[in-house]
């Protein structure tokens, strides 16, 4: 399961990398390098708080991680001016050799993502809309859909047209909630063979605590179950004291089950 999920999620990044054109790729820095069994995700001109877009998947997974692994993702973000970025780790355990070498290459512990996963073919838990009209969107909202993203994500704004590009990929889906013609809420169904990962779930601030999240993480949910999906998988930030950790009851409220935390490895914040 562990395998599925990092798969289909290291999937689903490598595919927004390529809605995005030449000159938008030159713009914004961006490149996907494999390293050490892994992909390196790097967003060199967006701001140092767009650390979702600059991190490392899948180290850990298929290959053991080495001091030399370490090194060569280092580089690659010295290299290209990112100042913050995440080394998410696989490893059943991290060992005191393990956490010297994060040491030696200037990172330190970072707050975890938990991971989950739930049967698609479930139906979600009714929610209620109040008043509000969820539907998938195609290009034509991709820059209302990326304003709430990048806005929540601390992206910037630079990263607007890149994610208004999502819609383009044929194993992407766009979702928005609108109140009128108002953009209320946005998030995104990754699809490939039968998982699905849902990601991008953002709300406006002027719409929070009305269900808009629940609403539409249900409603990728029933899109995932349609387009054959076995099983599902998402991530957000793993409970901490005094987080009200939003995002991560509505997971679990729409039938999600918790599967393991990945560990966070960056360089301290300026």
């Amino acid at each position: 399961m562990r395998h599925e999920a990092e798969t289909i999620e290291r999937a689903a990044e490598e595919a927004l990398h390529d809605v995005a054109d030449a000159d938008l790729r030159a713009r914004l820095g961006l490149a996907s390098v494999p390293v050490a069994g892994g992909v390196a995700l790097i967003a060199a001109a967006l701001p140092p708080t767009a650390v979702v877009a600059n991190r490392v998947l899948g180290l850990g997974l298929d290959l053991p991680l080495s001091e030399a692994a370490i090194e060569e993702v280092s580089s690659l973000y010295r290299e290209a001016g990112v100042e913050r970025y995440f080394v998410q780790l696989l490893t059943p355990s991290l060992d005191a050799e393990l956490v010297a070498m994060l040491h030696a290459a200037g990172l330190e512990r970072a707050r975890g993502w938990q991971k989950f996963t739930r049967n698609a073919a479930s139906p979600p838990p009714p929610v209620a809309t109040r008043g509000l009209e969820i539907r998938e969107i195609d290009e034509a909202d991709g820059i209302a859909f990326a304003e709430i993203v990048c806005a929540a994500f601390d992206l910037g704004d630079a990263a607007v047209p890149w994610l208004a590009g999502l819609p383009r990929h044929p194993d992407w889906r766009a979702f928005m909630a609108f109140e009128g013609t108002t953009p209320a809420g946005a998030g995104a169904l990754f699809v490939q063979g039968d998982a699905g990962w849902t990601d991008w779930g953002a709300t406006a601030p002027a719409f929070r605590r009305r269900g808009v999240q629940r609403a539409l993480l249900a409603e990728r949910i029933r899109a995932a179950a349609e387009a054959g999906c076995r099983r599902l998988h998402t991530c957000t930030g793993e409970a901490v004291p005094g987080d009200p950790q939003h995002s991560y009851n509505n997971i679990l409220r729409c039938g999600f089950e918790e599967t393991y935390v990945r560990e966070n490895w960056a360089p301290p914040k300026r």
